[in-house]
């Protein structure tokens, strides 16, 4: 406990307000790889890959594997997610969209009850709510295309940790503690995460045994230990019991999907982010083009007249957000105007130094004439400069709340990131329009924006978030800390956040991340203010130019971890 105890008093000391440059410790230096995740666990085995001659997709894809073993909660085999990949050699950069779909018997409507309303926790709990997974498909993709270190040996590591246990820390035992109702309503997930409802506790030895034969089938069998065979059986059995949609035909099916990158450019940086069905990479860019016309350096960090800049900026991406976005498999996405300087220009030419101008007044834009909350990431570069942005996740905490019976892995809640009706808020209050309604095989919009950061083709910076819509605006804030204020990574990532999403049109903030004359000075500017627990989670890497040394920011807020080569 006194591990504990202290990190959330170094935590603590971030979100004072005394002092916007505290950091929560220095950055992990080294001089070889890096690897930066959520769980300390996982980041070593993501070394070990490093260690064995594996270059940076070879230690992304083990510490995926073995999240899905150590951080439940959103660590997966039965959910997601979208990886940002730069080739060093190549001065390549590529990503893999492994995001959900809907299965084929889903239809647009199909969480309205007879009157049309929305029904309560249709979308978001239960067999009902869980889409094709993606993530297995997804990772396999980028180890066979990308990696070089044989499936076998990358997957090892999450066997093991499966099949002979490992110890639960403090977070993981309060991340269960919370989700303990979602956890217990289902028989399987009490067993295996509340040990039958006693609860599991810090010190105590976690096994995973039949996660690991799972893990075993693909490492033996690739995708087909997954989407065919016992898993999927086991699997198609489980959402039988549940009344739940998916079948053996939509496993089989499941097809992760190269994508270009969406690339933008910022102060004479470029940018690489996740295009859709993620809106993050699109939406960030967007902000950073408003952004850039500025002295955001000379506003002052965490000034009211930085804050009040970036949430209008905010604030207009996301109305387009909700307006635009979906997946470009079923709808057509305006990305160039999206992404473009001159929209960007145009964009933020109403925003008013000395006034915020109210969500109801604010609609989309038209970027047309331009065209010519649980969830968590990673982060890698190897010594060669290749490097990896990974975000995945099972939606919720602990996904839908169900774990597959006999295969001891939790599934996903994903089609909560559909709208269910048109102007209805999701469960993360987000605002959602036709482009997203749902559709068989159509993957949902997503926020996860895993980004790379290059210096005339040379990483620079490597980062990503959970925090469902507050993803966009933490990947947006550590960039601007990195390149405008000129934080060092730890700093950058353990800097008080605020995020603002359109609708509710309201400024939300980390406790202490506001002052009490900047708060006074934002509300005389009209912005309505919400307090709320802590944002995001962010993981990164930043790489001198100077002498190449990698320097890892991991996130104190869940007790994260970077561990050098």
């Amino acid at each position: 406990m006194k591990t504990m105890r202290a990190t959330i008093l170094l935590t603590v000391l971030v979100f004072t307000g005394q002092s916007t440059f505290a950091a929560s410790r220095l950055p992990v230096r080294s001089d070889g790889g890096m690897v930066v995740s959520a769980s300390d666990i996982a980041s070593r085995v993501g070394v070990e890959m490093l260690d064995e001659g594996g270059n940076a997709v070879d230690a992304a894809v083990a510490v995926g594997f073995a999240l899905a073993v150590t951080f439940p909660s959103a660590g997966n085999l039965g959910g997601g997610g979208f990886m940002v990949i730069h080739m060093a050699d190549s001065q390549r950069s590529t990503t893999i969209d492994y995001r959900e779909t809907a299965p084929a018997k889903a239809s647009r409507d199909m969480y309205l009850d007879e009157t049309g309303e929305v029904v309560a926790g249709g979308p978001t709990d239960g067999h009902r709510s869980v889409a094709v997974p993606g993530t297995v498909a997804g990772l396999l993709m980028a180890l066979e295309s990308y990696g070089s270190l044989p499936r076998k040996k990358v997957i090892a590591p999450a066997i093991a940790l499966a099949k002979q246990g490992f110890t639960v820390n403090d977070y993981l035992e309060a991340s269960l503690q919370r989700s303990r109702e979602r956890l217990s309503s289902h028989p399987e997930s009490s067993r295996i995460f509340l040990a039958g409802g006693t609860g599991r506790f810090a010190g105590q030895q976690l096994l995973q045994p039949e996660l690991g034969e799972v893990l075993e089938r693909i490492a033996e069998q690739g995708r087909d230990g997954f989407y065919q065979g016992e898993t999927a059986d086991l699997l198609v059995a489980e959402m039988q019991r549940g009344e739940g949609l998916i079948t053996h035909r939509d496993l089989m099916g499941y097809q992760p999907r190269e994508r270009v990158p969406v690339v933008g450019s910022y102060r004479g940086y470029q940018v690489v982010s996740m295009p859709p069905p993620s809106s993050g990479g699109t939406i960030l860019i967007q902000m950073l083009n408003m952004m850039e016309p500025l002295d955001v350096a000379g506003l002052g960090l965490m000034s009211s007249a930085y804050v009040h800049n970036v949430a209008e900026v905010m604030k207009r991406a996301f109305a387009d957000r909700a307006e635009y976005m979906g997946d470009p498999d079923f709808v057509e996405v305006p990305m160039r105007g999206l992404t473009r300087k001159s929209y960007a220009l145009s964009r933020r030419a109403d925003i008013d130094p000395a006034r915020t101008l109210p969500a109801k007044k604010l609609g989309a834009g038209d970027p047309w004439p331009f065209e010519s909350e649980e969830t968590t990431h990673f982060s890698v570069v190897d010594a060669q400069g290749n490097a990896v942005s990974n975000t995945y996740t099972l939606n919720y905490s602990y996904g839908s709340g169900v774990t597959v019976t006999g295969a001891g892995f939790l599934l996903n809640n994903i089609m909560d990131n559909f709208a269910a009706k048109q102007g209805v808020p999701n469960g993360y209050g987000l605002i959602q329009g036709e482009a997203n309604s749902i559709a068989a095989g159509k993957r949902p919009l997503s926020s996860m924006t895993p980004s790379i950061v290059l210096e005339d083709g040379m990483v620079r910076l490597v980062a990503g978030t959970p925090g469902g819509p507050t993803i966009i605006n933490t990947v947006f804030q550590v960039i601007m800390n990195v390149l405008d204020h000129g934080l060092d990574v730890q700093q950058a990532v353990d800097q008080p956040r605020f995020h603002h999403q359109w609708l509710p049109d309201a400024i939300q903030y980390e406790p202490r991340a506001l002052v009490f004359d900047v708060r006074q000075a934002l509300q005389s500017k009209g912005h309505e203010l919400m307090e709320r627990g802590l944002i995001g989670d962010a993981q990164a890497i930043y790489v001198d130019p100077q002498d190449q040394r990698r320097y890892g920011g991991a996130d104190p807020r869940r007790g994260g971890q970077a561990v050098g080569q």
